[in-house]
């Protein structure tokens, strides 16, 4: 694929085949929501794809990586696409079968696979366990190193849930609940997390506490980790969990009061030693403006929390259901090479005309961030989202991307259905500056 020069967006690879399908639904932004894991994902040279269309319905598609040409197939399957928390997330396991979850808040599961490895001939929606899947929501799946895959989900309503993981192994293609209650809301809040494997295996996983359904309610940064496939659980310095994780027992990376406008769901990734970094957005106690913030656990192994400190403008975050945000929740990665590290945290900010941006950093300790932006259009309230395998076999980057209006507290908006595409960024890695 020929790569996709900074500060134009020519969208070359735009889902528009011989006019099949060429758009997907972009009333809000169900389509484009950063806690979609995945909407692009790859296995080998093969990469796939899912949407909601005008109709509402769920569509995939599927491609070799050196042919922008996209093979694309409407299912029979459908979802709410005026709630946008109803997104679509796949992944293929370890043998190149699809797995699809789709249309949840406080629903009950919605999931199939693949009939075939790489097909896109799906099966009859099933169960994975039968346990706990009456009020899904936020589901997700990934992919360990073995190729088999664990999948996160909310059990229980906004401000009062647990997080269930499951596991699918590809010998027996059977799922497994490890936990039904692996952070536990005590029927007082509920975690609001985010999840990245590392090159060792191990699972890492941090979250926000959410006391109430108003998203002003979100406070404080936890963290735990895996190396054993989600069967066991430590803090970070190895201190181990006894489950399920609680509100007293949770290891705090960073403390955060309500009332800071704390987004919850954002991300995070770790680099070759598996030290983990998390980004997400916040207000501070002596400024009025929320700031994008890294959060990561240094060579000291003590967590640390830096500011971008680039916006310039206020807002506040509170109320209930998908909220129209001037910023987006922020994506991040870690390329790690030749002993060298450079941290990309992808966005979008109303600042920069809502384009999608860049921020790269080679030096945490200095906390210099260079902004790029990617596209001289505006894309809405899109928010980031990437082939994580991808990334994680050959450090390529390509983001799913589509304009998309989001109206406050679920509220939808008259843009009509938008074209879909997938953009290949440069990343190029380079000795820092002495700053």
């Amino acid at each position: 694929m020929k790569q996709i020069t900074l500060l134009l967006i020519s969208m070359s690879v735009f889902i528009n085949i011989n006019g099949q399908i060429p758009y997907g639904w972009a009333g809000n932004s169900v389509n484009a929501v950063i806690f979609r894991n995945n909407s692009v994902v790859s296995y080998d040279t093969i990469q796939f794809i899912a949407y909601y269309d005008s109709e509402g319905a769920v569509c995939l598609g599927k491609r070799s990586l050196n042919d922008s040409s996209w093979e694309l197939k409407k299912t029979a399957y459908k979802g709410n696409t005026k709630d946008a928390h109803n997104c679509i997330s796949i992944m293929a396991d370890g043998d190149g079968f699809l797995h699809l979850a789709w249309n949840h808040h406080n629903s009950p599961l919605n999931y199939t696979k693949s009939k075939y490895p790489l097909s896109l001939e799906l099966e009859e929606k099933r169960q994975m366990t039968g346990n706990s899947e009456n009020k899904v929501t936020y589901p997700g799946f990934y992919k360990t190193a073995d190729g088999n895959l664990f999948f996160l989900y909310r059990d229980g309503g906004s401000g009062n849930g647990n997080l269930v993981l499951n596991t699918y192994d590809v010998q027996t293609k059977t799922w497994t609940q490890l936990h039904d209650n692996l952070i536990d809301g005590e029927g007082l809040r509920n975690a609001y997390w985010q999840a990245c494997t590392d090159k060792k295996g191990v699972i890492h996983l941090s979250w926000v506490w959410r006391e109430t359904p108003d998203v002003a309610t979100n406070h404080d940064m936890c963290y735990a980790r895996s190396a054993d496939g989600g069967k066991t659980w430590t803090n970070s310095q190895g201190k181990k969990y006894s489950l399920p994780i609680t509100a007293q027992t949770a290891e705090y990376a960073n403390r955060i009061p309500q009332n800071s406008e704390l987004i919850n769901q954002t991300s995070m990734t770790a680099d070759n030693d598996g030290n983990p970094y998390i980004a997400t957005y916040y207000r501070r106690a002596d400024s009025q403006i929320p700031q994008y913030h890294v959060i990561y656990l240094d060579e000291n192994k003590q967590w640390q929390a830096i500011s971008l400190g680039f916006r310039k403008t206020s807002f506040s975050l509170s109320g209930m259901g998908t909220k129209k945000i001037p910023i987006a929740r922020p994506q991040i990665l870690c390329l790690d090479k030749n002993n060298q590290k450079q941290w990309i945290v992808i966005f979008r900010d109303a600042e920069r005309n809502s384009r999608i941006s860049m921020a790269s950093c080679f030096d945490l300790l200095h906390n210099h961030w260079e902004i790029t932006d990617l596209a001289s259009c505006s894309v809405g309230e899109w928010e980031p989202t990437y082939d994580t395998e991808l990334w994680k076999d050959r450090q390529l980057l390509q983001l799913f991307v589509q304009k998309v209006q989001q109206g406050d507290g679920e509220q939808t908006s008259d843009l009509e259905a938008q074209p879909i595409s997938v953009l290949d960024i440069p990343v190029q890695k380079r000795k820092s500056k002495n700053y």
